[in-house]
């Protein structure tokens, strides 16, 4: 970021800190987060004769907090980049530089606020609307975002409208056509959590505008109409005793952007003994409808939208991770584990079964088997300080011919790996006693 975004923020946070005094809480804090890569089959498995790859991506953030009795304000610079992604002596810098979050609430009461401009939105599980934290970019929304609490309920209801930069004020007299792909020209969406003694319930919908696309020369493009999809579902946990139970569910339905009839769903359950306990371990499965080949007018493959899918469909992210499994859906099995290796260290050890919702065909027309692999992830955390965090992880695709078919690897190398390590470092810098209220 240049010094006309930089200089303004920083300005900006100092006078906040020296002028709060007795009437607003400033904090001030950091993020530096690097982490290695070696990708050996990452996303899809590797071809015959193609070298892994490995990497230092990092990701840097500066974060302002103001909070007073009417007003709150938080700003986040962000900088991602690889290292060496410059020469050591540079005009010119590749890396991603932004505000990742921009944004103030007005609260008209302890019940009531509103809140405008750049956010994360992440809500339950994260499953459709998370900040996809692990990604070093994140994710966050432009948008207004009207906020209810009680004692026991939350409701939030947002409204968003995209615009493309190409055509910016001044000059923005006509049209308002969206030229983004996979991105929402316009979305609203309402969320309702309840809690009770030994359980909670959400409830999610979200209307989905996107630019119509449409195939020019091979290459798909936006149209200047919008298809609007509807997502309605739900969330849910339930103690059982020493075990819990979470539950969500999800229909849509709608016009997908190339402006098929969506009919699509997704089930979810898991139970998870002992989890408030050093060691726990889970058992859950997963199921998300995929597109039919038979149904030519109709998209029946569920989308997760804007989710932190990092989080669910295995760690080495062969599905819904911004890559292609040609729509087929996926039935994911899955055991995860968790278990106290020190005071201050733990090992998370999580084995998936994945198979295809719907049917693989070979080159000659004849049905592929539905399975389509075992993945294995091992990550081992260390809270080394106070705000200091190491993580490191080992991962393992065990793939089938269904899988290297919908992926499109015709050779491939016979192994899938990922290794990574990560440190976080996550220290406040500066902060202020809050305010009496009065």
């Amino acid at each position: 970021m240049n010094k006309k975004v930089y200089i303004p923020i920083f300005i900006f946070s100092f006078c906040l800190g020296t002028l709060q005094k007795a009437f607003a809480q400033f904090t001030l804090s950091a993020e530096i987060r690097p982490r290695a890569e070696y990708r050996d089959g990452f996303k899809r498995p590797l071809e015959s004769g193609s070298d892994p790859a490995f990497f230092v991506e990092q990701r840097t953030r500066l974060n302002t907090t103001f909070s007073s009795e009417k007003i709150d304000i938080f700003i986040s610079l962000q900088d991602v980049r690889n290292w060496g992604s410059t020469t050591q002596v540079y005009k010119s810098d590749p890396s991603l530089q932004n505000i990742y979050a921009a944004w103030a609430a007005y609260k008209f009461n302890p019940r009531h606020s509103i809140v405008l401009g750049r956010m994360e939105l992440d809500y339950d599980n994260v499953r459709i609307l998370g900040n996809l934290d692990w990604a070093a970019q994140g994710r966050s929304h432009d948008l207004i975002k009207y906020e209810f609490k009680s004692e026991k309920s939350k409701l939030h209801l947002g409204v968003a409208f995209n615009q493309d930069y190409s055509t910016p004020e001044p000059v923005k007299f006509s049209s308002t056509y969206y030229s983004v792909l996979n991105n929402y020209k316009t979305m609203q969406y309402g969320w309702y959590h309840r809690d009770w003694e030994n359980a909670g319930l959400s409830v999610l919908f979200i209307n989905n505008g996107a630019s119509a696309s449409q195939s020019v020369n091979g290459v798909t493009v936006a149209d200047s109409s919008i298809h609007f999809s509807q997502t309605l579902g739900f969330y849910g946990t339930k103690k059982l005793g020493g075990a819990a139970l979470e539950y969500d569910a999800y229909y849509q339905f709608g016009k997908n952007p190339a402006g098929k009839t969506l009919n699509a769903y997704m089930l979810a359950a898991n139970i998870t003994f002992w989890k408030a306990k050093p060691n726990n371990l889970s058992f859950g499965v997963e199921y998300l409808t995929g597109d039919k080949s038979s149904s030519v007018d109709k998209d029946e493959a569920f989308n997760p939208l804007y989710g932190t899918h990092h989080k669910f469909y295995g760690y080495m992210d062969y599905f819904y991770v911004g890559n292609a499994h040609q729509n087929k859906g996926l039935i994911d099995g899955f055991v995860k584990s968790k278990f106290k290796t020190g005071a201050k260290s733990s090992l998370l050890a999580h084995v998936h079964e994945f198979l295809s919702q719907s049917k693989i065909m070979n080159g000659d027309n004849t049905e592929m088997s539905a399975r389509l692999g075992t993945e294995i992830d091992l990550v081992y955390v260390l809270n080394i300080a106070p705000g200091v965090i190491l993580n490191a992880g080992y991962s393992h695709m065990f793939y089938t011919n269904s899988l290297e078919s919908i992926k499109g690897v015709s050779d491939p190398k016979g192994s899938a790996s990922w290794a990574w390590a990560m440190i976080s470092f996550k220290p406040t810098l500066f902060t202020t006693k809050p305010a009496p209220v009065n």
